[in-house]
Order: C-alpha cells, then sequence, then structure tokens
C-alpha cells in the first residue's frame, strides 16, 4: 500500500499515484504504450494494480551530442536512457479543486529528431502550471533510427511520430482525471517536435485528438523532397538486427549521419518524417491534406529572428566566421539571416497563410528578446525559458549569458499568458507587441 498523503487519480488506465512538489503536483513517467524495437507502439492495457509515477520517463537511448553543452550546459541531469521510454508525464496545479476543468498543452520536445526527453529539467513546466491553470503532458518517445528512418521493406518509418499519436490517445482517455478538459487539448512543440506537430495534423487517425498547436521554430523549411537523402540514409544504415545491442544501433546512426553530409542545411536534420508512409499522405498530397484540416485546428506559429544564429555559435566549422577581422560579423549576420529565412521564418509564414485561406484561424509570431550578454542573440530556443523551466535549470546555462532570471521571468509571465489564453480560446489579439520579447499578429 502506498502511504495515504500520496496523490492519486483513479483513471481508466489504472489507479496512478504522483507526487506533490511544491505548487504543482506531478505524475511522472506513465507507460502510455509499449514497443518492440523497430515495431508499432501497441497501447498500455489498463493495469489491475496501482501505477506508481514518482520517477522521470527514461530518454530514448540516443548518440550524444557535445555542442549541446555549449548552449545549455548538463542537459541531461540525472537523466536515464532506455528503448522502455514510451512515457508521459502529468504536471497540475496542487490546489486545483475536484470542480475545476483545465486546458490540456501536450508538449512535444525537439532535437532534430535525435536527442531530448521530455522529462529533462530544462523543460519543467511548473510556472506554467501554476500561474495560468493548465494541466501539462509531456511525451517521450522513440528518436533517430530507433524512431524516424524506414523501409516498405524493411523497419517501418515514422514509428516517433506514432507514438507521439499513442500519447495522445493515452490523453484523449484519461486526462479528465487529473482535471483536464480533452476537448480542449493544444499542441506544444519545439523544432523537430513543432515538425512532429505539423505532421501530426495530417496523419492518418489524428482526428479529434487535438485542438490546437503551438509550434516554434519548426524546421518546416527542410522537410521537402527528402526522398534522395532518405535512400543514402537506409544504405548507410545497412540491414538492422533486432536483437543487436543498443550501442550497435547508435554507432549505425553516427555513420548515417556521416554519410548525409553532402546533402548541405537538409543534412542538419536528416532524420525526420517520411511522405508516402503510413500515417502520412505523399509529398504531393501535403497541402491539400493541411487544408482539409484546417477549419478543426487552430494554429499558433512562429521563430526566433535570428534561428541558425545557434548553430553558428555550436558548430566547431562555423565558430571561425565571427573572428574574422572587419568581415565576421557582417558576413555571419548574412548567413543567419539567409539561413534563418530559408529554414524557419518563410516556411512557418507560408504554413500560416495557407492555414487561413483555407479557412482555419491562424495567428503567426516572431521572438525578438535577446539574452544579456548577445553572444547568442535571438537565436534558435532562446524562447524556451520564456515558458519553461526554472532558475535552477536555466542559470548555469550558456544560453542565457549574463541575464538574471527575474528578468527571464518576468518577459516570461506575459508569454506564458498568452500561450495559455490561446490554448483556452483558440483566441489573441490581432495585433500584438511585447517591447524585446515578442511580437503576433492573427494571418
Amino acid at each position: 500500500m502506498q502511504p495515504p498523503s500520496l496523490p492519486h487519480f483513479l483513471t481508466p488506465a489504472g489507479r496512478i499515484i504522483g507526487w506533490r512538489d511544491g505548487t504543482v503536483v506531478r505524475a511522472s513517467g506513465i507507460r502510455y504504450a509499449r514497443a518492440e524495437r523497430f515495431q508499432f507502439p501497441e497501447p498500455e492495457p489498463a493495469a489491475a494494480e496501482p501505477i506508481l509515477a514518482t520517477s522521470p520517463a527514461p530518454a530514448c537511448p540516443q548518440v550524444a551530442d557535445p555542442r549541446l553543452a555549449l548552449a545549455f550546459g548538463d542537459f541531461y541531469t540525472d537523466a536515464t536512457f532506455d528503448e522502455d521510454c514510451l512515457r508521459l508525464s502529468i504536471t497540475v496545479p496542487a490546489d486545483r479543486p475536484p470542480e475545476e476543468v483545465l486546458p490540456v498543452l501536450v508538449w512535444v520536445h525537439g532535437g532534430s529528431y535525435v536527442t531530448g526527453a521530455g522529462d529533462v529539467p530544462l523543460y519543467d513546466p511548473a510556472a506554467l502550471v501554476t500561474e495560468q491553470r493548465v494541466v501539462f503532458v509531456a511525451v517521450t518517445y522513440r528518436l533517430g533510427l530507433l524512431g524516424f528512418l524506414g523501409s516498405p521493406s524493411g523497419t517501418p518509418p515514422n514509428l516517433g511520430l506514432l507514438d507521439l499519436r499513442e500519447a495522445l490517445r493515452w490523453v484523449q482517455r484519461n486526462i479528465a482525471a487529473f482535471g483536464g478538459n480533452p476537448g480542449r487539448v493544444t499542441l506544444l512543440g519545439h523544432s523537430s517536435g513543432a515538425d512532429a506537430i505539423a505532421h501530426l495534423m495530417v496523419a492518418e487517425g489524428t482526428a479529434g485528438l487535438f485542438r490546437r498547436v503551438i509550434m516554434h521554430s519548426a524546421p518546416l523549411g527542410l522537410a521537402p523532397n527528402r526522398q534522395r537523402m532518405v535512400q543514402v540514409m537506409l544504405q548507410a544504415a545497412g540491414r538492422l538486427p533486432p536483437t543487436a545491442p543498443v550501442a550497435e544501433i547508435l554507432a549505425r546512426e553516427s555513420s548515417v549521419t556521416k554519410a548525409v553530409r553532402r546533402f548541405g542545411l537538409k543534412s542538419g536534420m536528416p532524420f525526420g518524417t517520411q511522405y508516402g508512409a503510413y500515417p502520412l499522405p505523399a509529398e504531393a498530397e501535403l497541402d491539400q491534406a493541411w487544408q482539409a484540416v484546417a477549419p478543426s485546428v487552430d494554429v499558433l506559429i512562429g521563430a526566433t529572428r535570428e534561428e541558425t544564429r545557434f548553430f553558428a555559435v555550436i558548430e566547431p566549422k562555423l565558430r571561425w566566421l565571427p573572428r574574422l577581422p572587419l568581415l565576421g560579423a557582417p558576413l555571419t549576420q548574412l548567413l543567419v539571416g539567409a539561413t534563418s529565412k530559408r529554414i524557419y521564418l518563410a516556411p512557418a509564414q507560408a504554413f500560416a497563410q495557407r492555414h487561413a485561406r483555407a479557412g482555419g484561424r491562424a495567428f503567426l509570431f516572431s521572438v525578438v528578446f535577446r539574452p544579456a550578454g548577445d553572444t547568442f542573440g535571438a537565436a534558435h530556443t532562446v524562447d524556451l525559458p520564456l515558458l519553461l523551466g526554472t532558475q535552477a535549470s536555466w542559470a548555469a546555462t550558456p544560453l542565457l549569458a549574463n541575464s538574471t532570471w527575474e528578468q527571464i521571468h518576468q518577459a516570461g509571465r506575459q508569454v506564458r499568458q498568452l500561450w495559455a489564453d490561446f490554448a483556452r480560446t483558440g483566441e489573441l489579439p490581432a495585433h500584438l507587441s511585447i517591447p524585446d520579447v515578442l511580437t503576433v499578429e492573427q494571418v
């Protein structure tokens, strides 16, 4: 028997035992599905015994990227890694009365489809949950060769996307027991997580699983015309034994990444969704599919003003450029401006405009916030601490440079309010500007 002081939730999935953490209650590491390696996810059956949900979800095994430390320090503080990673974690206000029904935010983490996890400390939603009275669900799913590369005769493609669909089905069945409204589910994603959300909108079997989407820094400019690169990736991966040690799978993943470097910008995110493979339409049918769902999904999409400055700072091959006498700064700015527009900014605007023309509600945002110190500027990921994380998790990160947590927290409070308002109603002001933070406009 569990101590009676621990909070519990009676759900169709079973009796879930959570834990109190200051102003929030958490239920962590709940299994939403199971999957054999390279196989489709199967929904987790209802548990006869109580589910002890007091440990973070493990991260999917992944190839370590030392460049991340240049922005985030120790990104994986206390993390564990396990292929049994199809888990989700739920955070709710500790003082929620039984009659209060709250909007639901489902977090899909980024990391180029090869790194990241739902429960890393930088993504702590406590401030968002407490201030804005929302239920927050963080999902962990399969990555890299384990989740995002396949062929008709081999490993099924899009397994990580199917993991996310299974998590959303779990949310629909169970979130009411946590005070969440299953009819008011908003997907919130960053980078590849936002890219995944865009494709969940048109994936088979997702109708009715969510009402709204918020997409930060989706690299939609890298998504088209990937067939040739995917074939090279499959050749480099070779036959993947389902019983091989996970270290061998990760070694193959490194080989795949090296094999596609000649594909230019697209090689910056070689793994991803594959069109024409279940559950996605063919690439030629994508625009029509997005238009068809537009009236039923509200969209808030945008990017930071200097997205690719992040990679100019952390990529060893590019770090020499800003140091060039006289020409370094202007050349860097030119390169950052051109690549940010191509990969993030122009595709986000086009996505919002198509959505609006098709009868959907669409808002476009631009994050201009720059941490004090200005190494990264208004770069990729600089918007994350405005929404998620704590002083303890972000204070030591190089990304925030000389900014104080109070500065970050106060700027973020306004963003959290707006994003929660969108999750509640689908509405935002037609034109809005928060000086030195962001702008939003209805399309």
